[in-house]
């Protein structure tokens, strides 16, 4: 799971002021991924993919009107199909 000073640094943000906002997103994310793909929050560990799709769907969620919206989620989509495959594999 990401850090908030990851997330910070993804979203490209200085500053705390919106630490609140990103903080609840990343709580969200290990869940999402979980029931998208099946791969248990203990099994995202230790999946290097995790790090990549998560900083995509925070950039998403937390930029939600941003004009790249829809390549984002089709990234994110085809991230969470190989962490799918590999969920099943476990």
């Amino acid at each position: 799971m990401l850090s908030l000073n990851e997330a910070r640094e993804s979203l490209r943000i200085d500053g705390t002021d919106n630490d609140n906002i990103i903080s609840a997103l990343l709580e969200a994310i290990p869940s999402y991924i979980e029931v998208a793909t099946g791969m248990t929050v203990s099994q995202q560990n230790t999946e290097p993919l995790i790090n990549s799709v998560s900083r995509f769907i925070l950039q998403l969620w937390y930029n939600a009107e941003q004009s790249d919206s829809e390549k984002l989620q089709r990234t994110i989509d085809s991230l969470l199909k190989a962490i799918t495959l590999k969920a099943d594999k476990s």
